[in-house]
């Protein structure tokens, strides 16, 4: 029974735990936030910690099936958005970092102005290019689907962001928005949304990809900070793996302790049988 417990604080030690916000990863200023870390069960504490210095500790609460600890921001402001970290400890072993989590404050000094050309209503095959100004100089902006990843352009001065797409194709159908960033994690009030409706005939694999290559986003900030997901598939495989293996060491137990009853009943009878011979 020794094996998948040392198995089992191994993992603990190798796993990176997951991380994500509630109710999203980009939050309007003084709106109230959550991160959420959560590592394999039986983790006994977390640590957050952010890229600007902020830290955090938390136990799990046994009470909450979920699992995990959830860090509350009260408030989010541009101190509190950021780049997030987070480990979880077993015993005396702690887990390597999560991936990443960008937090972005919202709503921060003007709205900028979003068209699309040659129009909302195309055929697919064409291409469309979205245009996004804000009148406050800024040099990243960033194109968001519902639903979808973003996209970060640059842009110089006054002069509008653009961000070409196409071949278009139905999936490309949605409710766009943009938004102006005065740091990596600081952005405007959002664009007034845009709709795009692509009809005709839908062409195979098809993908939101700016025809240009968009800037490297380690020089403009967080290039798609979606809500973060939690894999729950490989969160399960492991527990049915550890399942296994607790049930294959019970079986040999099992069966060891049935092999002994039964050499002992045997030598029993043959003991009982000589006395009776004699």
């Amino acid at each position: 029974m020794h094996f998948p417990l040392m198995a089992l604080l191994c993992l603990e030690a190798l796993t990176r735990p997951s991380i994500w916000a509630e109710p999203d990863s980009r939050i309007p200023e003084g709106k109230p936030a959550a991160i959420w870390c959560q590592g394999l069960p039986g983790a006994e504490e977390y640590q957050l910690r952010s890229e600007g210095g902020l830290s955090a500790w938390g136990r799990p609460e046994r009470s909450r099936a979920r699992g995990g600890v959830r860090f509350p921001i009260a408030a989010m402001t541009s101190r509190t958005a950021g780049r997030y970290r987070c480990f979880c400890r077993s015993g005396e072993l702690w887990s390597e970092p999560s991936e990443p989590l960008d937090l972005v404050v919202t709503g921060m000094y003007d709205t900028p102005t979003l068209w699309v050309l040659p129009g909302s209503l195309v055929t697919s095959g064409e291409n469309v290019t979205f245009y996004c100004r804000l009148e406050t100089v800024t040099n990243t902006f960033f194109l968001l689907r519902e639903g979808g990843p973003s996209h970060a352009q640059g842009s110089h001065g006054a002069v509008p962001a653009e961000f070409p797409v196409g071949p278009v194709t139905s999936a490309h159908t949605g409710t766009y928005r943009c938004f102006g960033a005065y740091s990596g994690h600081v952005w405007s009030f959002p664009s007034e949304p845009v709709k795009l409706l692509v009809t005709g005939e839908e062409a195979p694999n098809p993908s939101l990809e700016p025809t240009d290559p968009a800037p490297d986003p380690g020089e403009y900030g967080p290039s798609a900070p979606a809500p973060a997901a939690w894999d729950h598939t490989a969160q399960n495989l492991l527990r049915i793996g550890l399942a296994v293996l607790v049930l294959v060491a019970l079986t040999c137990l099992l069966a060891e302790d049935w092999l002994c009853r039964w050499r002992t009943r045997e030598g029993a009878g043959r003991a009982q049988g000589s006395h009776h011979s004699g």
